[in-house]
């Protein structure tokens, strides 16, 4: 595991306190690689999104209800 120095806001390090006082998280670290996580996670639904808007615009129109829309692309989330 790759080890890094960085600097935390005074609201952003309180933020990130309280988290860990609370026992939600055991560390800092913990914290930022979990958002991390969830930023690519993001990332992928949000690529995978405007993939799907580009086809429909070549297309012209869609089939598919926004639930299905929408739970394709959780499964190619999760896939």
């Amino acid at each position: 595991m790759s080890r890094q120095s960085i600097s935390f806001t005074e609201p952003n390090n309180e933020w990130l306190n309280s988290l860990v006082e609370s026992k939600e998280y055991s560390s800092k670290s913990e914290i930022i690689n979990d958002l991390i996580r969830k930023a690519r996670e993001s990332a992928k639904e949000v690529e995978f999104i405007r993939m799907k808007l580009a086809l429909a615009e070549k297309s012209g129109f869609t089939n598919e209800s926004a639930a299905e829309l929408l739970a394709e692309s959780k499964r190619r989330m999760n896939g």
